[in-house]
């Protein structure tokens, strides 16, 4: 898709392009996100978060304020609010400690708490993990009798909360419950317990399904599990050990997560793991510090990626980033039906001109009963999770669901 702002950061218009993707379901306005967008200084992480706060605090007074009469109004402005304080903070990981990430953070969640308020049958939930919680919302699918699931949570920098807009609002019009949940290094686990990503996600979607199929609601033959962006090679790899998932939607698929990292380095594989995991390499330390100098792609996974991996330097992250695979014989124990999504033009995991792209190393290794789904740029469609038609791939996630469950 042609970059219409921030033409030389793909990473500042991606952004800005998920946000326009949620007004698919209420979560922005189109011309609030072009008159912000327009404010803001290309690849400056303070101008950013300043520009998409001060929207979010524009719209979260205005629902405080029409509250009580118009319910309604506030509901739709709260939900609109939570997006751009989401927004303001998402650039400022790299340095933990700024008190701009909590405020802006607790807001956004505070903010779509009062908006769900607005919707039936949607209400938080806290389910047992570890000796914590893992927070998340279940919406509940009008009518009687037990009714299919999904389960679904999101990736390297996505909550629970943007779910709602990637399936969940979808899915509970459509007759599935829907549990969107935040496990380890997600948005919620890291800001409220510090609970760090770990790679063996079936450890972390065990104690969910538990929860869900305690539920006399939910029917337990048709459970389906979508993971979005790393979340595309975290599901399946809960549907590997897990046999009560009976489907798996990857959007998108993710076969080797490090990819997105390693297409950056000179080296192999097997090479730039042994350098990661070295005590020093002041030459990967080098081309990593370079690397962040010339790509805004690569300067913000380094600096979030610390954060969420609890990683110390950019060479630590990069250690821990190379575990998040399903090599090794992990995707072939998949047996459910899994449907692998892919973007014409995906920011992250589209290959390097040598390997294939992300989604589709995946799908090749599957081998259960397998769909691959393919959205392009004449459908706008072409960037990672579809962030600019999410309708569109909404519709054609739960289509499969329908024939598959």
């Amino acid at each position: 898709m042609k970059q219409l702002l921030f033409e030389d950061d793909p990473q500042f218009w991606f952004e800005t392009l998920r946000v326009f993707g949620h007004a698919s379901y209420g979560g922005s306005d189109f011309g609030e996100v072009v008159a912000t967008a327009s404010r803001i200084k290309p690849g400056d992480y303070d101008s950013w978060h300043d520009e998409w706060l001060a929207a979010a605090e524009r719209l979260a007074a205005e629902a405080d304020r029409v509250a009580a009469a118009h319910p309604i109004s506030a509901r739709d402005a709260y939900l609109r609010a939570s997006t751009y304080y989401r927004s303001a903070e998402f650039f400022l990981h790299g340095l933990p400690a700024d008190p701009r990430i909590a405020y802006a953070y607790d807001r956004s969640v505070d903010c779509f708490h009062r908006a769900i308020e607005g919707f039936a049958g949607v209400e938080r939930v806290e389910i047992p993990y570890e000796g914590h919680v893992l927070r998340g919302y279940f919406y509940r699918a009008p009518g009687t009798g037990p009714r299919p699931i999904l389960v679904a949570h999101n990736g390297f920098d996505g909550s629970a909360e943007e779910v709602h807009f990637f399936g969940a609002a979808g899915g509970q019009e459509r007759g599935y419950h829907v549990l969107a949940f935040d496990g380890p290094g997600q948005p919620s686990a890291i800001h409220r317990d510090g609970l760090a990503f770990r790679p063996d996600w079936e450890h972390v979607v065990g104690p969910v399904l538990d929860f869900v199929l305690a539920d006399p609601g939910v029917d337990p033959d048709k459970v389906a599990l979508l993971g979005l962006s790393l979340g595309g090679m975290l599901a399946p790899r809960a549907a590997a050990f897990d046999e009560r998932v009976k489907a798996v939607v990857a959007v998108d698929g993710v076969f080797d997560a490090g990819s997105a990292v390693t297409a950056f380095l000179p080296w192999d594989r097997a090479e730039i793991e042994r350098r990661a995991n070295a005590p020093q390499d002041e030459e990967l330390d080098k081309l990593l510090a370079a690397g962040r100098a010339a790509s805004p792609t690569l300067r913000w996974a380094t600096d979030h990626g610390r954060y969420v991996m609890g990683a110390a330097t950019d060479r630590e992250f990069l250690a821990k980033y190379l575990t998040y695979t399903l090599d090794g014989g992990v995707a072939e124990r998949i047996k459910c039906p899994t449907l692998v999504c892919e973007a014409a033009d995906d920011l992250f995991f589209n290959g390097d001109g040598e390997t294939q792209p992300e989604p589709r190393r995946l799908y090749e290794r599957l081998t259960g009963p397998k769909t691959l789904l393919s959205f392009t740029a004449e459908e706008g469609a072409d960037a990672h999770c579809h962030v600019g038609a999410q309708r569109l791939a909404t519709a054609r996630v739960f289509d499969w669901l329908d024939e598959t469950l």
